[in-house]
């Protein structure tokens, strides 16, 4: 079963601010929730391009690490990048982060297209606990960026 996950948030900054932000792979870390686990484990480069290669450790349970390993597989400069996972917890993560500048600064948009595994297991494990995490780090990501960006724009 192929789920899909879309979420959209105004930031009050520049493109400029939204793009350097979003496009610098060490940012992932402070976007990521501490209750999820995650440590960066390879990236060779600060700028972001097509065919760079981002190596994670993320905790799905107690004491149970998992290693993934995404590929940026499209850039398109201060407008959206893709990152498209080659190894790691899902079947398939495909997630399109779009920028759009307004008047109020920066609409950003992630879509998520993402497959779990292990067939019927994995479709529980989603139901049970997946769903609810995914949801969890949006969320928690959603406030973090209320938290930075009003504070880049003097707020």
């Amino acid at each position: 079963m192929i789920h899909q996950l879309e979420r959209q948030q105004q930031l009050n900054c520049t493109i400029e601010q939204a793009w350097e932000f979003f496009s610098s792979p060490k940012n992932l870390d402070r976007l990521t929730p501490d209750s999820v686990g995650f440590k960066i484990t390879h990236c060779q480069s600060d700028v972001m391009h097509e065919g760079q290669i981002i190596g994670y450790k993320i905790k799905i349970a107690p004491f149970i690490w998992v290693n993934w390993l995404t590929e940026i597989t499209h850039v398109e400069y201060q407008k959206s990048f893709v990152d498209d996972q080659r190894v790691g917890p899902y079947k398939l993560w495909h997630h399109t982060h779009r920028f759009e500048e307004n008047a109020e600064g920066v609409m950003m948009t992630d879509h998520v297209t993402y497959v779990m595994p292990f067939g019927l297991i994995g479709s529980i494990a989603h139901a049970l606990f997946v769903k609810k995490q995914l949801k969890h780090i949006f969320d928690e990501r959603r406030r973090l960026c209320e938290e930075i960006f009003n504070s880049v724009s003097g707020h």
